[in-house]
């Protein structure tokens, strides 16, 4: 096989259906940088759940005119109680002080925020955390001091909820994308075809086999479907840098949220390339197969 020739008639086939190449290409890049974002999404999702699950508390919050022999009478109850594992008392200095901490990064929340606008609480941890409701019964808003009960198992339920909402929207919608390029790319390999159709004749009639023909072709689709690839990398690394790293650092280094690390990055790049290879190289091929005699 004269790889030579292959290689010219890839190089010409793109040249040829320029525009084409490009919104094939450009496609096949969102595509696969939804797709990314898809995963990296669900690897941070799966990390706040390991973050934020173990350390699931039932938070007492304290009425503003609690009394010291209130506060005295809950810390007893919960010393006494089967269900608790641990506890710790949080004042109002030390909540706002964990509050500067948190929000660090936006300075212009913390200046409006009072210091004495957060309750003191008791942080509970359960042996069992499903058993909250027990909790809730014990300890009833308004009765003994206490303002609130509230169960951050509810709130994370919610909030992964929505995550996997917006990761299961992206997916969907790199799906559909995938779905356009793929139609792209039958279109421009037919459209390649049918331009190349006399030089492929001529190349039958005196002996090329049937894949000899093809081969080109494919490479084309497969060659685009890299550089899609390569941009919706590009894509990740930039979101990464411009905006991960820059926009979320406040959130990020409170620890409210975990970061992207590159090696996530690293892991999904050669996922995505060998996706827009393979799926590029297949559309093509089954094209060549099934609507185009060469």
């Amino acid at each position: 096989m004269r790889v030579n020739f292959v290689l010219s008639e890839v190089a010409t086939g793109l040249r040829r259906n320029l525009t084409m190449t490009v919104a094939m290409i450009l496609t096949t890049a969102i595509s696969l940088g939804l797709m990314g974002t898809g995963l990296l999404i669900a690897g941070m999702i799966s990390d706040m759940k390991e973050i934020y699950y173990d350390k699931v508390q039932v938070s007492i919050f304290l009425a503003d005119d609690v009394s010291p022999e209130q506060r005295t009478a809950i810390q007893s109850r919960l010393e006494s109680s089967d269900e608790v594992k641990s506890f710790i008392y949080e004042s109002k200095d030390e909540a706002y002080e964990r509050f500067r901490q948190q929000f660090s990064q936006q300075p212009e929340l913390v200046d409006n925020t009072p210091a004495d606008a957060l309750p003191e609480s008791f942080r509970v941890e359960l042996i069992n955390p499903e058993r909250y409701e027990v909790i809730k019964a014990d300890f009833p808003a308004g009765a003994e001091g206490v303002d609130q009960v509230r169960d951050e198992g509810d709130f994370l339920d919610r909030l992964f909820s929505l995550l996997n909402g917006a990761r299961n929207a992206t997916i969907a919608v790199a799906v559909v994308q995938a779905l356009a390029a793929l139609l792209l790319i039958s279109n421009t390999i037919q459209l390649a075809a049918f331009n190349r159709r006399n030089e492929t004749n001529i190349m039958r009639l005196v002996g090329a086999s049937r894949w000899y023909t093809q081969l080109p072709f494919i490479l084309e689709a497969a060659l685009a479907g890299l550089i899609g690839a390569l941009l919706a990398i590009g894509g990740l690394v930039l979101t990464k840098v411009l905006f991960v790293d820059r926009t979320l650092a406040g959130p990020i280094k409170a620890g409210i949220i975990p970061p992207v690390d590159w090696s996530a990055i690293a892991f999904i790049a050669p996922v995505i390339a060998a996706a827009g290879v393979g799926l590029a190289g297949v559309a093509a091929y089954v094209t060549l197969r099934l609507y185009v005699r060469l």
